[in-house]
């Protein structure tokens, strides 16, 4: 078993055993990195529609609030206008 063409042999087995090892980690990042940019991916997703949300939200309560102060301008015109009648 200690022959130079064992000990060849087992040396060219122990550098396929070495590069299959690496190749397999460099599969297993590959894998993480791709499953970060799919998280990131739809963080990013979530968090737009969360602002347009937010966006839409905020411009309904401005509508209503101008709606609201237009009907009290509207009122205090009646309210003056029944006063001079």
């Amino acid at each position: 078993m200690s022959t130079n063409e064992m000990k060849q042999a087992m040396s060219t087995l122990r550098q396929f055993s070495e590069k299959e090892r690496d190749y397999d980690a460099y599969q297993a990042r590959q894998n993480y990195l791709r499953q970060q940019r799919t998280i990131q991916f739809e963080r990013d997703e979530l968090e737009q529609e969360l602002n347009e949300e937010r966006k839409a939200k905020e411009f309904e309560r401005r509508a209503k609030e101008e709606a609201l102060a237009e009907i009290e301008h509207l009122k205090a015109l009646l309210a003056e206008k029944n006063k001079t009648n």
